[in-house]
């Protein structure tokens, strides 16, 4: 299924800056509105840095692309949805990489305790340092 009919089933309006949030962001892997914003100038000139927060809002809310908010920085947006995968970030430089829920263990929508809660999703972020920003032996 293309981006039109993702837009047009989620009850979306098709226009071109949404074709372009949406192409952007499934190209771009964990991106910040800004840069959205910037890539979607590249491919169709002039929109709103708020246009573009709206339609992320509203792909959000439909489904259509996934929101993190890793803490203390900006909320990212990927188009990887619906398979409650997890993500590693790097402490220093920022950096984000998606990790599939642990195999061979407890399911990851199995806490300890539920509390009563129908548990549907679960978001773990693992923080650590990436290849590139951790030290090498001998520094």
């Amino acid at each position: 299924m293309g981006d039109i009919d993702r837009l047009r089933d989620a009850g979306l309006r098709v226009t071109a800056a949404r074709l372009a949030i949406m192409r952007s962001v499934r190209e771009g892997g964990h991106l910040d509105v800004e840069t959205v914003h910037q890539r979607v100038l590249d491919r169709v000139g002039r929109v709103s840095l708020q246009a573009v927060y709206d339609a992320l809002a509203a792909m959000h809310r439909a489904g259509l692309v996934r929101k993190i908010e890793p803490m203390g920085s900006p909320a990212r947006y990927e188009a990887r949805v619906g398979d409650n995968h997890h993500h590693l970030v790097c402490r220093r430089c920022g950096a984000m990489t998606d990790v599939d829920c642990v195999r061979g263990q407890a399911p990851c929508l199995d806490p300890a305790d539920a509390a009563g809660y129908l548990v549907d999703e679960a978001d773990v972020t693992f923080w650590g340092l990436c290849p590139t920003c951790r030290p090498t032996p001998g520094t």
